[in-house]
């Protein structure tokens, strides 16, 4: 006779919210328990964190509230877990692309050089079944962002939830991309990498990309312009300070060219992409105020002669020459591998960062570089409750077990294609 296994904690989690109706039609919300990681740096032992219509009540040590708990619809009386701000994957193609390998499934990337206009939101699929897989790893919320040419395109942030892009959306076209030239670049791959080649175009290309930032502020002091130059208006925004002008670049020369852009055309807010040679020039940056959204630190290092380790050490070098960062996980099989975002963290953690200060780079600061911080990227009073419930360490690929998941206050389905896989044959085997 085949006998029943016990309950483990997670599943009986999940059960008692099923029975409770906890699937966010519940208007007010209490769990008590546990430790809270409020995403800036702070921890709250013991916590109480109430929500009300998808936001935050308060998040506090509840041996230091008065609480009533009949005023909540549900009260949840938990221990040993841990609450976390859902994880921001920013830069990526996640929601735009499904088989890297089948072209027609790729819906990033536009023909022609200077595409300021094209917005990934009109193609975020809200149907792939790659988003599933990363709610059950804590990546709730994600920057959808354009590819290729010179001026990629304009992203748009979405909660990795919704059954349209209407519900998905948080911030619609957050920011224009702009592929700076590098002065050298590689030939090959990673498994195979080629000879270093220098670029004879980059001064043209950087004239290139000037006239046409000149042509974009000329025509964004008109506010009726006429004939209508959807290039341009893409790019209106940027010199408003509505938008944010993300420019994609790493090597130090690029970098100290591309934050010019700044000063010489008054941009509010400039964000360094990649940024692999920051931490060489942190002054450049503390002095134009500019954060680093720093590319996948899994990565082997960009020159022979770097210390094989220095990329996991460089979000260590940022935080301590006070540059604010956060990290990505861009680069090849992009959209699938962002469920490995908070393990990234994990690896700074090893490499010099604090484990709240890890966590920071993967939520609170990625809120604040994207310009969505007082709504998103913490645990803190009036901000949406998007944050999900681990039964362990959620940076530590070891101890990280995701419970339940909420985006809006609202509970949220982690099951996805793979683990139907894996109850399918496990039913089998086992």
């Amino acid at each position: 006779m085949k006998f029943f296994k016990p309950l483990n904690f997670p599943f009986l989690f999940i059960l008692i919210l099923f029975f409770f109706g906890m699937t966010g039609n519940a208007q007010k919300l209490l769990f008590l328990g546990g430790t809270a990681h409020i995403g800036n740096g702070e921890v709250v032992t013991n916590a109480a964190i109430g929500i009300e219509n998808g936001r935050f009540l308060f998040v506090e040590n509840q041996m230091f509230k008065r609480i009533d708990t009949t005023e909540f619809d549900s009260v949840f009386r938990l221990r040993d877990v841990h609450f976390y701000p859902g994880f921001i994957a920013p830069n990526t193609t996640l929601g735009l692309t499904e088989i890297d390998a089948v072209r027609a499934s790729r819906d990033f990337k536009e023909t022609g050089l200077l595409n300021p206009n094209m917005r990934t939101i009109a193609a975020y699929n809200t149907d792939s079944e790659i988003i599933p897989t990363m709610r059950s790893n804590g990546v709730l919320m994600a920057q959808t962002t354009p590819r290729g040419g010179i001026f990629s395109g304009t992203s748009s942030i979405v909660n990795l939830n919704g059954r349209n892009r209407e519900e998905a959306s948080f911030k619609i076209d957050d920011g224009v991309h702009l592929n700076w030239p590098e002065r050298f670049t590689q030939k090959g791959w990673w498994a195979n990498p080629g000879s270093i080649a220098k670029n004879t175009n980059e001064e043209e290309q950087i004239e290139d990309i000037i006239q046409f930032l000149n042509e974009a502020k000329a025509y964004a002091q008109n506010e009726k312009a006429n004939p209508v130059n959807l290039r341009f208006e893409a790019l209106r925004g940027v010199f408003s300070g509505k938008k944010r002008l993300y420019i994609h670049c790493n090597q130090a020369r690029s970098i100290v060219k591309g934050t010019s852009l700044k000063r010489r055309f008054d941009i509010p807010h400039v964000v360094i992409v990649g940024g692999y040679d920051a931490h060489l020039i942190p002054e450049v940056l503390a002095d134009n105020n500019i954060p680093v959204i720093y590319k996948r630190p899994h990565s082997l290092p960009s020159r022979e002669d770097d210390d094989i380790h220095l990329p996991y050490k460089i979000p260590a070098r940022l935080m301590a020459a006070n540059i604010l960062f956060c990290l990505d996980m861009s680069g090849g099989m992009e959209a699938m591998n962002q469920r490995n975002l908070p393990f990234v963290a994990g690896t700074a953690a090893a490499y010099g960062l604090n484990k709240e200060q890890a966590l920071a780079a993967v939520t609170g600061n990625t809120a604040k570089i994207l310009g969505i911080d007082e709504e998103a990227g913490t645990l803190e009073t009036g901000k949406t409750a998007t944050f999900f419930i681990s039964a362990g360490d959620a940076i530590d690929i070891k101890t990280n077990q995701i419970i339940s998941a909420y985006i809006k206050g609202e509970l949220v389905d982690l099951s996805s294609r793979q683990t139907r896989l894996r109850d399918k044959f496990r039913a089998v085997y086992d």
